[in-house]
């Protein structure tokens, strides 16, 4: 266990068994100007961000453990650019949507979102323990809800129920790691008890910012509820895997969860090839799978925050042979209006003539790679 955090230590005196607590983390999240005043020394950028964040829009909330990873002094640190509202957020550009993935125009029950015919996403909470600047769901997280009981859920149930071409649920938010052990085993014996679904993906951000959530409790309930559930994490910069990170993701990969990561591509955060090398190779040194490098989601108010689509490929390309295969993910947009994801990244494919494709490797040089011969029907 790292030392606490001498800001944190001096303000409320709190004792190692408090700041190991995630009740008290999710209880003392700072959600205003004020309180982040205490511990960061804001620019006027960051000042006006969260003096309208705290009147309209996105609310502020950052436990104190993700909090204590951001720089006090400066604001370009990765983990403030994630989750300090800054005054850009006010300014709109082209491409920025309210519902970027058409989620209340797919939504087929309350709750229950489907953008493809073997799977579905429910919605289980709204609360998270960081609201991230660019979330795609800004316009429901934080806005009272709280978690959905089962009865709330029953008809996104019930729709499961009667389609069984869904094979595969992912229990969203909002976080629903953020929701009562109980109340999360209880929905995960829910679609347990549905015959056709094979796999259901826990997506959850508490390893990163609450981890002290991830217990063994935690773990138990998560397995014996439902025989193939996935976690689903969100790390995006090699800061955010420290050792309280690492040891929540090893709880729940000794439990015998999968874990898979989704990485936002974020400008000023992540958006260099040495960023993303050290990232992937340390998540797979904590069993974690690169699953997605994602472009991020047009989101109204986010454009600081977001890169043009060019540089995810060059990255791509960057990355491309420097690091094995298992540290390498999909580069995936996320079509506007929930058409469907969509991978892109750097072509490899020079020419095709006559049964000659002419290949290149990552080092730049040309390869030919002949076709076999057709062979006649016999």
């Amino acid at each position: 266990m790292r030392a606490l955090p001498q800001n944190f230590r001096d303000a409320s005196r709190l004792r190692e068994s408090e700041w190991r607590d995630w009740r008290w983390q999710a209880q003392h999240a700072v959600t205003n100007l004020q309180a982040l005043d205490k511990v960061l020394r804001l620019t006027e950028a960051e000042r006006i961000g969260a003096a309208r964040a705290e009147a309209a829009g996105l609310p502020i909330s950052i436990t104190p453990y993700y909090l204590a990873l951001c720089d006090p002094i400066d604001p370009s640190c990765p983990i403030r650019r994630q989750c300090i509202p800054r005054a850009e957020e006010a300014i709109g550009v082209r491409g920025d949507l309210r519902d970027p993935l058409g989620e209340e125009a797919h939504e087929v029950a309350p709750h229950l979102i489907q953008r493809y015919p073997d799977r579905v996403l429910m919605v289980a909470t709204d609360r998270c323990g960081v609201y991230c600047r660019f979330c795609t769901r800004s316009r429901i997280v934080g806005d009272g809800g709280g978690a959905r009981s089962l009865a709330e859920l029953e008809p996104a149930f019930h729709w499961i129920e009667a389609h069984p071409e869904i094979r595969d649920v992912i229990v969203s938010g909002g976080d629903p790691c953020v929701m009562s052990t109980e109340r999360l085993a209880r929905l995960l014996r829910r679609l347990g008890q549905i015959a056709h679904v094979d796999v259901v993906r826990l997506a959850t951000r508490a390893p990163v910012t609450l981890p002290q959530r991830i217990t063994d409790e935690l773990c138990t309930a998560i397995r014996e509820s439902h025989d193939a559930t996935w976690i689903m994490t969100h790390f995006n910069h090699p800061k955010e895997l420290a050792e309280e990170a690492r040891s929540a993701c090893a709880r729940l990969v000794d439990a015998g969860l999968p874990v898979m990561n989704q990485t936002v591509l974020l400008r000023g955060v992540n958006d260099d090839a040495e960023t993303l090398e050290t990232l992937f190779r340390g998540l797979v040194r904590e069993r974690i799978r690169p699953y997605y490098l994602l472009q991020m989601d047009p989101v109204g108010g986010t454009g600081h925050l977001r890169t043009p689509l060019r540089r995810g490929i060059e990255l791509m390309a960057a990355l491309q042979g420097r690091v094995s295969g298992i540290a390498l993910p999909k580069l995936i947009v996320d079509t506007p209006g929930g058409l469907g994801k969509v991978p892109i990244g750097p072509s490899y494919l020079v020419s095709e003539d006559e049964g000659v494709t002419v290949l290149e490797t990552f080092r730049g040089d040309l390869v030919e790679y002949y076709d076999p011969p057709e062979i006649a029907d016999q």
